[in-house]
């Protein structure tokens, strides 16, 4: 009986969910690496060419802009885990992107569940999605921090 129960807790580790749940955040990982990329080049670049007389127009600029690619970056994230959703049938294809916005930013209404096969699905997206809000604000720090001392607001 010990056995019995030991393979099944053996297999239900082993049967996939860990494996596309350590891939989808590899794949939004990645998206996040490219946003990252670009807001700092986007700060770096922005402030020798807008830089001047306008300095608070610069960093309002800058911010805005970096602020609205981060935040189309974790939409592009959350449409790749209900993409996942989808494929795998863990929830109703129209209601995907939702069910996956709802994990990602740890909301958790629970007025969804997924199909039982997958419901660690759940809970490795919403850790993903506070390890990537985590570095957003972390980016957008760094942005603000670098954009201040280059145009002498700090």
């Amino acid at each position: 009986m010990a056995q019995l129960q030991r393979e099944e807790k053996a297999v239900w580790f082993l049967d996939g969910e860990f494996l596309v749940g350590a891939l989808t955040s590899m794949a939004t990982i990645a998206i996040q690496a490219l946003a990252t990329v670009l807001v700092i080049r986007l700060g770096r670049n922005s402030t020798h060419h807008l830089s001047g007389r306008r300095r608070i127009t610069t960093l309002l600029i800058v911010m805005g802009v970096a602020g609205v690619l981060l935040t189309f970056a974790h939409f592009l994230e959350v449409a790749v885990w209900a993409t996942m959703y989808a494929l795998l049938g863990v929830i109703h294809e129209k209601d995907a992107y939702y069910f996956a916005f709802v994990n990602f930013t740890t909301l958790g209404y629970g007025d969804m569940l997924p199909v039982a096969r997958w419901r660690v699905l759940g809970p490795i997206t919403a850790a993903n999605g506070m390890l990537l809000f985590g570095w957003s604000t972390a980016v957008l720090f760094a942005v603000l921090s670098r954009v201040l001392r280059i145009l002498r607001l700090q």
